[in-house]
């Protein structure tokens, strides 16, 4: 047991526990990206319910995912899961008022 220990090159003293970096102090390093993918995603839906564009409500499952895979762990899951059901919510009501495939928008 004490030949492993004196064969380990690694010095003791010197590991340092990463950190991640403080954000209040730098707010340049919080990424916005989750925020505006869940901005457009309501957007989209709400323009794929009112206007029954099937295009926008996909876009908006689309922004959804990008949004939820972007958020970190300690943020408000409430805001995320109502973006993704308004954003499914709007897929399937698109899908139940004309069941035909989506046509191309352009």
């Amino acid at each position: 047991m004490s030949f492993n220990n004196m064969a380990d090159p690694r010095r003791q003293n010197k590991i340092l526990r990463y950190k991640p970096p403080n954000t209040e102090t730098n707010p340049t390093l919080e990424d916005p990206t989750p925020d505006y993918m869940n901005l457009l995603g309501m957007i989209f839906s709400m323009c794929g319910l009112m206007l029954k564009l099937k295009w926008c409500a996909w876009i908006a499952v689309y922004c959804s995912f990008i949004s939820f895979a972007n958020s970190r762990s300690s943020e408000d899951t409430k805001q995320m899961m109502s973006s993704f059901m308004l954003s499914i919510s709007a897929v399937v009501m698109s899908y139940l008022q004309n069941p035909q495939p989506m046509s191309p928008p352009w």
